[in-house]
């Protein structure tokens, strides 16, 4: 067998074949007797019809096609094995000539992970260092005063809505959601909302309705309603009085195993302190592969670009799905994009995220690193309590088992490379 092989872009390679006409007439040998399994002919038991009647029964085109598509599997998978390349997706295979008797050419159009030639990455990351962490008094206040209020005790009250109150409303605008009316919650006053809107909604009282025109400030994340006026309709559904407890050693009491103020304010401490190094650790992390992947160019892959936009595209249909609640069409109508608009805007970010991972890739390589059975075998229980019996069922147990390795394989690189950065 002769092959020739060439480098397309995109990280595509085209492979060609050509098998000799005796390599190519085993093939043909092997077609007639796998086909002659299913021919069927008066005077003869199944599967011992003669070669040339079943040649004549079938004709020799399929029998050809069936040859091909043999060989064609052998000639690839001995290529592909030999060459060491990892392909992606199925190949494009073009015949080119196929004839008994004769020599079969064809060639092979494949994309295939890319050579990525490393840079001294273990002196680029003993740079990168991990800063200590600092929790002030004033992050601590902040997160009892999130507690004091999450366990407040709210009273309906008939009278006008003040700031502090908890207020439920219901709204509508022609700039958001197509004009449909949507309820809302928030504590009147906190700026969970537009600062004009909240301040027109003081005063009202249960049952009350009122119009009125507000900004949108500049930051928000529609940029088409960037600093402009809309009219708001607005129906108080309720309001409460919120009462919120004193802060003192009662209160810490009633969140659990403390028994002072001063023990809750440590366990805070202690729980921030850990969020913030984990923080820090991950910013630590995307620095380090930042910079290395600055430092290598290679072709990226358009399959694996294109998966990774669509998955991008399934995260933002499941955001959309549960933080606004309405159907994805009604999103794209509201942001006035098509599907495909959306996803192609997520390229840069897709192919950020693959070059990230086949650089890791590589240096779990150039590192030897490798997710042993047992590591595989500890960690796959523990990413299945994050499911019900019921999700368990729809989950395709080998994906999950696939991404628990790469999540394990990642994790083994950048304590290796973290390694690196802490002995230098």
């Amino acid at each position: 067998m002769k092959t020739s092989i060439k480098k397309l872009d995109k990280s595509q390679i085209e492979i060609q074949f050509e098998l000799t006409a005796q390599e190519f007439a085993k093939y043909f040998d092997q077609a007639v007797l796998h086909l002659k399994e299913h021919v069927k002919m008066d005077g003869f038991r199944k599967g011992h019809v003669p070669a040339n009647m079943v040649e004549e029964k079938i004709g020799k085109e399929n029998i050809l096609m069936e040859a091909g598509d043999l060989a064609v599997k052998w000639a690839y998978s001995k290529f592909v094995e030999e060459q060491k390349l990892e392909p992606i997706g199925d190949p494009d295979v073009q015949i080119k000539k196929i004839a008994k008797g004769s020599e079969f050419l064809f060639t092979v159009k494949v994309t295939v992970l890319p050579e990525v030639t490393l840079p001294d990455y273990k002196e680029m990351v003993s740079r990168v260092k991990q800063h200590d962490v600092l929790v002030t008094e004033k992050e601590i206040q902040e997160t009892i005063d999130y507690l004091q209020k999450s366990r407040a005790k709210f009273t309906l009250k008939n009278e006008p809505a003040i700031p502090g109150d908890f207020v439920e409303i219901e709204y509508a605008t022609q700039s958001l959601n197509d004009g449909k009316a949507i309820k809302d919650r928030f504590i009147l006053g906190n700026g969970g909302f537009l600062k004009d809107f909240e301040e027109n909604v003081i005063g009202m009282q249960a049952g009350q309705e009122k119009e009125f025109t507000a900004k949108f400030p500049e930051n928000t994340p529609r940029k088409d309603l960037a600093g402009k006026d809309a009219t708001f309709n607005v129906k108080m559904l309720s309001v409460q009085k919120m009462e919120l407890a004193q802060i003192n050693d009662d209160f810490a009491k009633s969140l659990g195993t403390f028994d002072t103020l001063v023990a809750l304010k440590e366990n805070l401490k202690e729980g921030i302190t850990l969020e913030k190094q984990e923080t820090e650790k991950q910013r630590a992390r995307s620095q380090m592969l930042e910079e290395i992947s600055e430092k290598v160019n290679f072709d990226l892959p358009e399959k694996m670009v294109e998966f990774e936009k669509e998955r991008l595209l399934e995260d933002l249909k499941v955001q959309v799905a549960g933080q606004f609640n309405i159907p994805f069409e009604q999103y794209l109508a509201s942001v006035k994009k098509t599907e495909q608009e959306i996803k192609d805007t997520y390229r840069l970010e897709a192919e950020k995220r693959i070059k990230n991972f086949l650089v890791l890739r590589q240096i779990g390589k150039a590192e030897n690193i490798e997710v042993t059975p047992e590591e595989l075998a500890q960690d796959l229980p523990k990413l299945m309590k994050n499911y019900t019996q019921e999700q368990l069922k729809k989950i395709d147990i080998g994906q999950l088992t696939e991404y628990s390795k790469g999540a394990i394989f990642n994790e083994k690189v950048f304590q290796k490379l973290e390694n690196f950065s802490n002995h230098k």
